[in-house]
This record gives C-alpha cells, structure tokens and sequence, in this order.
C-alpha cells in the first residue's frame, strides 16, 4: 500500500515548488535527527487516500558527498520499498546533468516517475525535449511540468501510480555519463528562437516582481472600468428611464390611491416635500426597484462584465497564481482569489464558488472570509454613494478597514483551526483573445441570477420597513439595541433598525442611513458595520446549505465578535 512519496532532485530544479502543488499549505518542517538538515513533510489527497509527501534536500547523487546528500539517501534506505515511490524532479533546461541521478535511482531498483520541470523555460530557450521518447528510453513515466503555474501537475498525480522498479545493470560512472549522452541525442534538439510578445507577457505575469505590479495594474484598471460602465449606465440608461418614463405614471398613480392611503404608503412611500424620492420615499414601487434596477445593476451589469473579460483572457488564473504565496498565510490557495472576487459581485456566487476548495477546512475559512470582508457590489455602490460626496479618503478607507479585517481574521482562522489543506491544482492557460458570445451568454446568466435571487429580498426588506413606519415600530426596535449602537458603536439609537436591515438587503440598510443626519464618522463606521456583520439572508441561506449547521453558528459567532470589535475599535479611535 503507498504510504509515502519522496521528492528527489538536484538542488534548485523547482522541487519545492512541486511539493508545495502536490501536499497544498499545512506542511511541516522538522529536522532530520541528529542533524540540522530541514525535511519538509505534508500530505497529498489521492482519492480517499492521504499519502506523506516527503521533500528531500538537493541530491546530486545517491552516493553523497555532504550533509544534506547523507539525509535523502537515509530516508530513502530506512523506507521500506514496497511503501514508498519517488518522484524525481528534472529540470528541463539542464536534462544532461540532471539525468545522472535519475538513472542511478532507477538502477537502485526504485520506484520512480520523473517530473520534466521547467518546460516552459526550456521552450522558451529553444530547448525541445520529447518526453514520450525520454519515457520509452528510461522505462519510467515521464511527465512535463511547470510547478510554477501548476502545468502538468494533475497528470503527475494520475500517474505516480504507475511507477513501479525497473530491471538494469550496474554501470560505471563512465558508462552512466555514456549512456546519457546517447538518451540526450535521441530526446532533445535545440533551436534558436525569439519570444513573441504574448510570451513575454505571459512569462512577465507569472513573476512575482513584475506579475505583481501587473496585477496591480489590471486590478486598478478593472476597478476604475467598473466605476465609468456603471456610472454611464446610471446617468445614461437608468436615471432616464425612472425620471422620464418612470416617474410620471408613478405620480398617476399616486393620485388615484390618495396620499394619505395604506396602500399609498406601501406602494408610493412617503412623499418628501411633495416629490416622490426614489431613495428615501422606501416604496414598493418606488425605492425597490430604484435601488435594484437604477443603483445596483448598472454596477452587476459592470461588474461582471469585466470579471468575464479577466476570465476569458487569462489573466484571473495569473492572479491566483500570484496570490497564492499570501493567501496561504490564510490557510487557503491562490484560486480562492476567484471565490473572494465573485463575492465583491453577490456573496451568493462566492459562497457558492468555495466548493472548488478540496478541504473542509478551507471551505469554511474562505466563506467565514467572504461573507465578512467583502463588500458585495451592492453594498459597495451604496457606499460610494453615502460616503463618496464627501471625500474618496473615506470610501477608500472602509476598503483598508475590511482588509485588514480580512488579513487578521484569515491568519487568526489559519492558526486555529485544525486539519489538513490540500493543493488546489489550477492550470495556467496561455492568453488568449475572449469570444464575444460567450462573454454575453456568462453575463446574461449571471444577471439573470443575481435578479432572481434579489428582487423578490429587496422587496420584502422594503416591505417590513414599511409596516414597521405605518404602524411605528422603530421606536421599540431602536430601545432594544440603543445600549449597543450607542453606547459602543457611537451611532444614534434609530440607526438601529438599519443595521437590523443589513440582514435582509445590504443595499436597502444603507439607503435608510441616509435620513438620519449622521455625521461622517457616524456614516464610515456604519458602512463598516454593515460590511463586516451579517450577510444578507440569500447568503445567509447558501452558507447554511455549505458549510452545515455546526460550521454556520460558528462562522455567525465569528461575525458577531467581529462587528463587536471592528465597531467599537472605530468609535474609540476615529476623531470626531
């Protein structure tokens, strides 16, 4: 039964990089007894099965010459055979030398597979190895690999199984070099070649320096398009529309009803200074779908548009890529980046998104993460609204604000919680020019699903609101929690209700901030609040659905210590 499997290679081949796409983020350093050598250890998830994954020190040889050579060569000869293989980590750039130790692990009689790292450089140098020839010339499996973007790593995991020992003799050191010679000719031919620019893109993104800056730059531009398709739509398409066409048959309407009807208040609202307010009226008619269809999709229809884009090029996987060395300090992979970057759409799809993640563990973390530190697109228009006409510093403060919150809470969660996190295994595509068809057909579904599932929660929270002005319920609601809002949050008692709101629609909680006259400290501290604490109940419902009903209270306890601190940090350390 394979209990372990070892990586061997010469030093600085990319066989950390390897260990680290195979065992994922919960690995353990130890050193070997006796000496101050460090071996890495973690676990890889192969069906049912967790097998050890074991990252030996930088082997030129079998036969060692230092130290660190003395400590692979020992693991491998304490293990009994019949448990273990090994995966022996080439890189393609340097074939020649790097075969004399695979040759000598295959004469020892061991089970090997050879991972060919670095294809992707080696192409890129005009180096072109055929791996199936290498394959039949060694008698073991040979798969190509670029750990780095996690090429060829899920076809090394569905055939490390296949390794198994091979018959050879014994030869020299002579012989050996002889005999790779021979393997170099028959398997390896070198061109000369200049790179293309998408290649040099492409390899530029994936480095941590200039990938880095490039992410930084995409995510600006990104968020900046979002901003400019939104507000064009609001003033050009929306605001048109409600004002021109909406409003006149809206005031038809009114009339007919009464001013001072039931069923005036719930279907108009209230009438401000004699107009109907499409943001404050809170009307069935009126507000609902002026903060769905006139606030908030300009900004779905953005949003999401530029998310397929990212998608469609090549450019989101690049970002998981790069994320990933941060994001395992969460005790998550780069590609949780995905779920984190749906949710700033609808915590609905990002929630939903974690199912990728292969662990429990993760899963919890990632929606514990999402449903507290990003601010869905909803959310985040409403801010821009309420805070945005005083100052960018303070829109751009309650980002710094949640991610912060985010960081910590993340590392906090990462050294709790117990368990293992495997890798994620993401594939990183070339970059390639999007179809318009299909983009429309993935933003026409995301809309459709983003409608379905708000519409009939914008109308309902509308709704309550509406009953509890009609028969003046804020009032009680307001003495309930005006100990906490006020006394911690330094927030008026009748803000209240609007942080209750939050649970039903986010966006329409915001949108009853704005009669209250808060001051802007008042205003920075309950967009936070309303980030940070509970989701609306759509997100509510999927959590629930994912995570099971022992996970759920404990992420809701999470949240609720959270607002506590975040709320009450703010009002004790914000001047006034």
């Amino acid at each position: 039964m394979l209990k372990k499997i070892f990586l061997i290679g010469n030093p600085n081949v990319g066989k950390s990089v390897v260990f680290s796409r195979l065992t994922g983020v919960r690995v353990i350093s130890s050193n070997y007894a006796g000496t101050t050598v460090d071996v890495m250890k973690g676990f890889l998830k192969s069906g049912e099965e967790e097998i050890e994954v074991i990252d030996l020190p930088g082997t030129y040889s079998i036969e060692p010459s230092s130290k660190a050579e003395e400590v692979a060569v020992a693991l491998l000869k304490e293990s009994p055979r019949d448990e273990f293989i090994v995966i022996n980590v080439v890189d393609s750039t340097n074939l020649e030398r790097n075969l004399f130790l695979t040759l000598q692990l295959i004469e020892e009689g061991l089970p090997v597979v050879v991972s060919l790292n670095m294809c992707d450089d080696a192409k890129h140098r005009g180096v072109n190895i055929d791996s199936e020839k290498l394959e039949q010339l060694l008698g073991v499996p040979v798969i190509a690999t670029c750990a780095i973007t996690g090429f060829g790593i899920k076809m090394l995991i569905d055939r490390f199984k296949e390794a198994k020992p091979v018959a050879r003799n014994k030869l020299s050191h002579r012989e050996l070099w002889q005999e790779i010679g021979g393997v170099i000719e028959q398997v390896q031919q070198l061109t000369h070649r200049h790179h293309t620019l998408r290649e040099l893109l492409e390899d530029a993104s994936v480095r941590p320096f200039s990938g880095m800056l490039m992410a930084i730059a995409v995510t600006f531009i990104s968020f900046q398009a979002v901003r400019f398709i939104g507000e064009w739509l609001i003033d050009n398409v929306s605001n048109p529309v409600f004002f021109k066409f909406y409003e006149p048959l809206l005031w038809k309407l009114s009339h007919f009803l009464g001013q001072e009807s039931f069923i005036h208040h719930l279907l108009i609202g209230d009438l401000l200074d004699g107009k109907i307010d499409f943001q404050q009226s809170l009307g069935l008619l009126t507000t609902a779908p002026y903060i769905e269809f006139a606030m908030v999709l300009p900004y779905i229809v953005s949003f999401y548009l530029v998310l397929g884009l990212l998608e469609d090029i090549g450019i989101l996987p690049r970002l998981a890529m790069l994320m990933d060395n941060i994001l395992h300090r969460l005790g998550l992979h780069g590609f949780a980046i995905i779920p984190v970057l749906l949710g700033l759409g609808c915590n609905v799809p990002g929630i939903l998104a974690t199912r990728n993640l292969e662990s429990r563990r993760e899963r919890f973390i990632a929606a514990t993460l999402i449903s507290i530190g990003v601010p869905c697109v909803a959310l985040q228009a409403m801010i821009f609204g309420l805070l945005g006409k005083f100052s960018g510093f303070y829109v751009i403060g309650v980002y710094l604000v949640l991610f912060l919150v985010w960081l910590v809470l993340g590392v906090i969660l990462n050294w709790v919680l117990k368990g293992i996190s495997p890798e994620l295994l993401v594939e990183i595509p070339p970059y390639r020019i999007p179809s318009l068809a299909i983009l429309w057909h993935k933003l026409f579904l995301r809309i459709k699903g983003f409608l379905i599932e708000a519409i009939p929660v914008v109308m309902l929270g509308v709704l309550i609101v509406n009953v509890l002005l009609y028969f003046r319920l804020f009032e009680q609601f307001s003495l309930i929690f005006a100990p906490v809002v006020k006394g911690i949050f330094g927030l008026p008692k009748e803000s209240a209700i609007a942080l209750i709101m939050g649970f039903f629609r986010k966006d329409v909680a915001v949108g009853m901030l704005m009669p209250l006259g808060l001051s802007v400290k008042q205003l920075f501290i309950a967009c936070v609040l309303l980030a940070v604490s509970f989701p609306c109940v759509a997100t509510f419902v999927i959590m629930f659905r994912e995570l099971g009903w022992k996970d759920f209270l404990k992420s809701c306890a999470i949240m609720l210590m959270v607002m506590l601190m975040v709320g009450a940090s703010l009002n004790f350390l914000l001047p006034h």
